[in-house]
């Protein structure tokens, strides 16, 4: 059998190994993009069989110049990177990774609202600047009975929901799609997203990036919130309108935030809740652990091996 090509738009891993086992089956030939813009991407790719993605931009453009393309794997969760319709017109099959770190992200999420709970953050912070004042970090509430929101109600935060409720945390959801015998079995009540958003302590973001959901967090938003509530951000930057974010905590409007992702990455020096005490960021480790990375590997590249031998993907992205 001879070699498939195989185009890799762009990388994080430290080695592409774990794929390549999974791809042996078609005899790999791996060829990587000098950067992510349109012509590197497609001076390896243009006579790929399959190409692999993590955070480049695979866009009508660059899918007009695969001529031999069968299946585009992406690295991660979202597609919103990929345009699925361009895809879906050329005959293209995109697989994705929907379940490969539902506990880590969950995990990350669960330690944001903890942080922001107990303050752990905060107090830690006053500490390494010298400062051991229990009063500087009042008010902190008890746990048990109180509301999480969650915007989204699919497999992350599905995982989520057992961790907080172990807390003794009530949960309601805002997710028009997901079906009602979801929210009865893990005992969610089903809420419109106005009415989440008025009665929360702490809401947890889990949509999709699309035109509808982007900036969806702004200033409207954070007015509906109560002044003691804290906004938890695991999911994609743009949900979140980081000057309206800015403003409402400056207002009073909300009490705090807690992001893993931001708009855009890394923040710059004009960054509005860069350095804030109220505001904890992380650098997008959300979905990190080794056993991740290996399981998203793995799954991507299955799939892509499959599509390439004729058979159905586990995961293939269904188009809207």
């Amino acid at each position: 059998m001879s070699s498939t090509l195989i185009a890799v738009a762009d990388t994080v891993f430290p080695s592409l190994d774990p794929a390549l086992e999974a791809l042996a089956a078609v005899e790999p030939e791996l060829k990587i993009a000098a950067d992510a813009s349109v012509d590197a991407i497609l001076a390896v790719a243009a006579d790929a069989e399959a190409l692999l993605v993590t955070y480049g931009q695979i866009t009508a453009d660059v899918i007009a110049g695969l001529n031999n393309c069968k299946v585009i794997g992406r690295f991660g969760i979202g597609i919103d990177n990929i345009d699925i319709q361009a895809a879906t017109a050329k005959g293209i099959t995109v697989t994705y990774a929907p379940v490969y770190c539902l506990d880590e992200v969950s995990d990350h999420a669960m330690a944001l609202l903890l942080s922001l709970a107990r303050k752990v953050t905060f107090g830690a912070n006053l500490v390494s600047g010298g400062r051991w004042e229990m009063p500087a970090v009042v008010p902190i509430h008890r746990l048990r009975g109180r509301t999480l929101g969650l915007v989204g109600l699919g497999n992350i935060p599905q995982a989520l929901v057992p961790k907080a409720q172990a807390f003794g945390i009530k949960i309601i959801a805002a997710d028009p799609y997901c079906a009602d015998e979801v929210f009865q079995r893990m005992d969610v009540e089903k809420v419109e997203l106005d009415d989440m958003l008025a009665r929360s302590d702490y809401v947890s973001v889990h949509a999709p990036l699309t035109p509808e959901t982007e900036k969806m967090f702004n200033a409207e938003a954070f007015k509906k919130m109560k002044s003691n509530a804290f906004l938890i951000n695991t999911a994609r930057g743009p949900l979140v309108d980081i000057d309206d974010l800015a403003a409402a905590l400056d207002a009073g409007e909300i009490a705090g935030a807690a992001l893993d992702v931001l708009p855009s990455e890394p923040p710059g020096s004009d960054n509005p809740v860069v350095g804030r005490a109220d505001v904890i960021l992380t650098p997008h480790t959300g979905f990190y652990s080794e056993d991740a990375l290996l399981d998203l590997q793995t799954t991507v590249a299955s799939d892509v091996a499959k599509v390439l031998t004729g058979e159905e993907p586990k995961y293939p992205v269904k188009p809207r």
